[in-house]
């Protein structure tokens, strides 16, 4: 069974991958395809739709009247609902499966590993594929297989116009093997391949319409990101593999009490190795997470379609470091140093990027902010030692985030691919269904009372106050996951320690601070409310008093033009410095334009008398014998 759970995507994802070279093939023989025609992207506004938006208002009238040409039509591929229903088909078996390891693991406790081949084995280093079934893998697995094939189904009407439906649903069904294989890793080695193998998907999928230069800047951005987070994960793991001479999970978690205390020597410092090497590893959750300071991408990473919003940066591929942490949680438990700085990074990004999303005009980057926050919550849960109550929170955040991204979807299309919510007002009379669902996934999303955020939001606030540290789906789910029901459902799969004594105290929280959340909610709402509703004037002039800060938070912190200042520029002085100093000045001008040429010059000069005219050459002779008689006459004997 869990084999299939983790295969059958990738087999999607190869007939889906087969489709789209055979139908290439046949329309394009011998030649390049023509970009694709991206109505998605820009598609000119007709009269006759019935679920257009309201008139703009005058200071945005210009951009309604503009658009972007789309390119010429291509007929869909051959084959598209072949890859369609075979993809979707395979991830809705998935879901099914997945659906019944989680009672069966998780309630049952039926736990599993499952041999599949030997993966690296090079000197002391040796790595098994092992499918590893616990309770945090079948949460997991829920998680994943549930929404991705919610998105497939989607997605066979959202991408009805493109021309290449079988190559984007063979990326996502290829991203789904990867995330899969993640989830279900036994050693760090394999958990690699699946993390990288997401990161390349991401890549594919943000610029899935490449004619767009800014899709293809976007997925740069997010695969460049990504590697710098990876670079610190990959370190992490040599130095686990150095401390422990292991790469599996319970080799290292029966070792990591010995490595506490342990330090090793570093330029002039004595580092500590257990704080170290959770430091290294958090760098690569902090990438994939899009956390505080390696956040750039996740924004940008909404110029590709929709559904890959909803797939990728809402419920799987951002949650893969909160995973990371939880799967490590031995470690992490062990460093008090850096469960510390996680608590911080993931408090910091919180609030950071909540302020960045309230300014913003793109219905999808508001989205994108909101989760960059909603995963600080989650991290503030993991550095506390609340590891259960953060998987809670990625659990149901995975369901209420998707539903929102697939909810302005179809705003998105409604407005014929317009993003920008100032254009947008009085959809629900013409989108009822669509605003009833997103209404939901707010309420969820706010913490509203019975709502699945309201419960797992509580939990991770009660568990940050208490620790002495540095859809209705909640309620359900909420004896699994907190309070002693935790203990039983996870078992071995997480490091409980530390959250009984959180559970214990959150259960004597005065009612006042059990309260708080939702005061604050409350307000939260009846300000929006003001401002939104009644008062829809006020955001523009609060906007216009707070100039400074409005544009601070409009420009996000100024982080891209920080990092273009401090990094980016400096790297291309540097390569322009090299390209136009070191191979233009000195290795071309001495070489190829120096010597090299000035001696083709000489040579070219030499053939010229190579006339092959008899006459050329006597009058030559002539001209030396003159010469040489010249000589001696002038010069004389000796």
């Amino acid at each position: 069974m869990y084999e299939a759970i983790v295969f059958l995507p990738f087999l999607g994802a190869v007939i889906a991958g087969i489709v789209c070279l055979v139908s290439a093939r046949n329309r394009f023989p011998g030649e390049d395809p023509p970009p694709p025609c991206d109505d998605h992207a820009a598609a000119p506004v007709s009269e006759d739709h019935a679920r257009a938006a309201p008139a703009p208002h005058a200071e945005h009238a210009a951009f309604a009247n503009t658009h972007v040409e789309a390119p010429e039509h291509v007929p869909s591929a051959a084959g598209s609902l072949l890859a369609e229903l075979t993809t979707s088909t395979f991830l809705v078996i998935v879901c099914v499966l997945s659906w019944f390891a989680l009672f069966d693991v998780g309630i049952g406790g039926h736990e599993a590993r499952i041999p599949m081949f030997s993966f690296v084995s090079f000197a002391d280093l040796h790595s098994e594929w092992m499918l590893r079934i616990d309770a945090l893998t079948a949460v997991m697995l829920v998680v994943v297989t549930t929404i991705s094939s919610l998105v497939h189904i989607y997605s066979i009407g959202y991408m009805e116009e493109d021309a290449y439906k079988p190559r984007f649903f063979s990326y996502l069904s290829f991203f789904t093997f990867a995330m899969l294989m993640l989830v279900t890793a036994d050693n760090l080695v394999q958990l690699f391949f699946g993390w990288e193998g997401v990161g390349l998907a991401s890549y594919l999928l943000i610029g899935f319409w490449y004619h767009k230069p800014e899709a293809n800047a976007a997925a740069i951005k997010a695969f460049i990101v990504n590697r710098v987070g990876d670079f610190g994960f990959s370190l992490g793991i040599f130095a686990v593999f150095y401390l422990t001479g292991a790469v599996d999970f319970d080799t290292i978690f029966s070792q990591a009490p010995a490595l506490v205390g342990k330090s090793f020597h570093f330029l002039s410092w004595n580092v500590d190795a257990l704080t170290a090497v959770c430091l290294l590893l958090f760098m690569g959750a902090m990438g994939k997470s899009a956390q505080f300071l390696l956040h750039t991408w996740l924004p940008d990473a909404m110029e590709g379609p929709t559904p890959v919003s909803a797939l990728i940066h809402a419920a799987t591929m951002v949650t893969a470091g909160v995973f990371m942490v939880a799967r490590l949680s031995p470690l992490f438990s062990l460093s008090p140093g850096a469960s510390g700085f996680v608590t911080f990074i993931g408090a910091t990004t919180a609030m950071f990027a909540a302020t960045i999303g309230l300014v913003q005009n793109d219905i999808k980057r508001i989205i994108a902010y909101s989760t960059c926050s909603q995963l600080g919550y989650m991290f503030v849960a993991m550095g506390v030692g609340a590891y259960s109550v953060g998987m809670f929170h990625l659990f149901t955040h995975a369901f209420f985030k998707a539903l929102l991204f697939l909810g302005s979807g179809s705003v998105i299309m409604a407005m014929h691919h317009e993003q920008d919510t100032r254009k947008m007002g009085g959809l629900w009379r013409k989108l009822p269904f669509t605003y009833a669902t997103m209404v939901v996934g707010t309420l969820a999303l706010t913490g509203f009372p019975f709502t699945a955020g309201y419960f797992s939001k509580d939990a991770i606030i009660e568990s940050a106050l208490v620790s002495q540290g540095p859809m209705a789906s909640g309620y359900p789910a909420l004896a699994l996951f907190t309070g002693h029901g935790a203990i039983e459902f996870f078992r071995q799969a997480l490091t409980l320690g530390p959250s009984e004594k959180l559970f214990e105290s959150a259960e004597n929280l005065p009612l006042t601070l059990s309260l708080l959340p939702t005061v604050m909610m409350i307000g939260g709402f009846l300000v929006a409310y003001q401002f939104y509703i009644r008062r829809p004037d006020m955001p523009e002039a609060l906007a216009r008093d707070q100039n400074l800060l409005y544009r601070f938070l409009l420009n996000k912190w100024y982080f891209d033009e920080i990092y273009d200042f401090l990094l980016v520029q400096p790297a291309l002085w540097v390569g322009r410095l090299f390209w136009k100093g070191g191979d233009g000045f000195i290795i071309d001008g001495f070489g190829p334009d120096g010597v090299s040429a000035r001696v083709l010059d000489v040579t070219r000069n030499v053939i010229r008398l190579q006339t092959g005219y008899l006459y050329h050459y006597a009058f030559a002779m002539l001209i030396g014998v003159a010469a040489a008689i010249t000589w001696f006459m002038f010069a004389g004997p000796h």
